[in-house]
């Protein structure tokens, strides 16, 4: 009995990294390199920028990026069926500019991401938060919410200089 709960135990995590990692592969890769060096001109974290945005709707993915050679803290919202991107600026954690998502890969990739998070009774921000605190010395650079075997988790991708950990974490 206690072989077979350990065997569905390892068959269920397998499972879930499996659906975590086919979700990241979906995604744009970071740019760790890049990332490294920008970075740590960012006084603002991820969390504070999932905090800053809810202001136009409730964050359904965040993630530091290299934009045009430059850093940016671009943050997806939802509100009323609506989505939006939100680019916080990273030092003074005003937002610099709020575009409707209307078309194309985002438009679909802010469609699943609400799906996702409105069968979520956790927000990113305490997920992100739960993350980093669990990993010390990491900073958050990135939080996407998925399903795995139908529940809602997220993936946040951390970062110490260039190594890049990503972590799950649930959502329910």
């Amino acid at each position: 009995m206690v072989r077979r709960r350990v065997s569905l135990a390892i068959a269920s995590t397998v499972l879930l990294l499996a659906a975590v990692a086919a979700a990241r592969a979906a995604e744009p890769e970071l740019k760790p390199a890049e990332l490294a060096k920008a970075l740590p001109m960012a006084s603002l974290s991820l969390e504070q920028g999932l905090k800053i945005s809810q202001s136009a709707g409730m964050p359904i993915s965040a993630k530091y990026e290299i934009e045009d050679g430059a850093l940016q803290l671009s943050v997806y919202t939802a509100s009323n069926g609506k989505f939006r991107e939100v680019i916080v600026d990273y030092r003074s954690g005003n937002i610099d500019k709020s575009v409707a998502i209307t078309e194309g890969d985002d438009l679909k990739a802010a469609g699943e991401q609400a799906a996702v998070m409105s069968k979520a009774r956790v927000p990113l921000e305490t997920a992100v938060a739960n993350a980093v605190r669990a990993n010390a010395g990491y900073r958050a650079a990135a939080v996407d919410p998925v399903l795995a075997q139908g529940r809602p988790m997220a993936t946040v991708v951390l970062m110490k200089g260039q190594e890049v950990k990503t972590v799950v974490e649930k959502l329910d």
